[in-house]
């Protein structure tokens, strides 16, 4: 319903459920969850926060994230049964999304349970079901890189399946990915994916 909200910054809560933006546009003020991360970051004057509205029975909510590739990771999170919005929001406070994606690929799940209330058990059910999404995704066919450096075509493969899947466009991907090699050595898929996001969220 909302993809982005664009005003300014009026507000920051932090309370036992949880820290807040509020973001004043149209004469309207959106209460926004966010993370530790996001709440830091956040300075007065105009911003702009991308959203998630989370419709329960009993109330309707919206999560903010000051980067798209958050908000995107953030959805991806709650499809996976057992993971709620606080969850996801705890686990994105503790890793960034590139190197939550990097444990998925690795299939690192010890590496995830170093999140408050995460253990071993539903560490690695995210694991499972994030690899088959973001693995599996039907994308369109490799897009060609050229690089004078050296690069595992599986690791760009890899890079490129799980920008789809994010729902990034293929120029966008195609752009992100060749600016992305020009800055690595021999990366590995997580490396191509930390710079591409980088360069996506400017």
């Amino acid at each position: 319903m909302y993809d982005y909200i664009r005003g300014n910054l009026t507000g920051k809560t932090n309370s036992s459920k949880g820290v807040f933006l509020t973001v004043e546009t149209g004469g309207i003020g959106y209460l926004l969850e966010v993370t530790n991360r996001d709440y830091s970051e956040a300075k007065n004057g105009e911003i702009k926060v991308y959203t998630v509205l989370l419709h329960r029975e009993d109330k309707m909510s919206l999560c903010g994230f000051l980067h798209k590739e958050d908000r995107d990771i953030f959805n991806i999170l709650t499809s996976v049964s057992g993971v709620g919005s606080k969850m996801a929001l705890t686990l994105l406070d503790e890793f960034i999304s590139s190197e939550l994606i990097g444990f998925v690929i690795d299939g690192n799940f010890k590496a995830l349970t170093r999140a408050k209330g995460v253990g071993p058990k539903l560490a690695q059910k995210i694991i499972l079901e994030l690899k088959d999404k973001l693995m599996n995704y039907q994308n369109s066919e490799p897009i060609k890189i050229v690089s004078v450096k050296q690069v595992d075509n599986q690791a760009l493969d890899d890079a490129q399946t799980v920008l789809n899947s994010l729902g990034y466009e293929r120029k966008e991907i195609e752009d992100a990915l060749s600016k992305a090699l020009t800055q690595l050595n021999n990366p590995s898929a997580e490396d191509i994916l930390k710079e591409s996001l980088k360069i996506l969220s400017l």
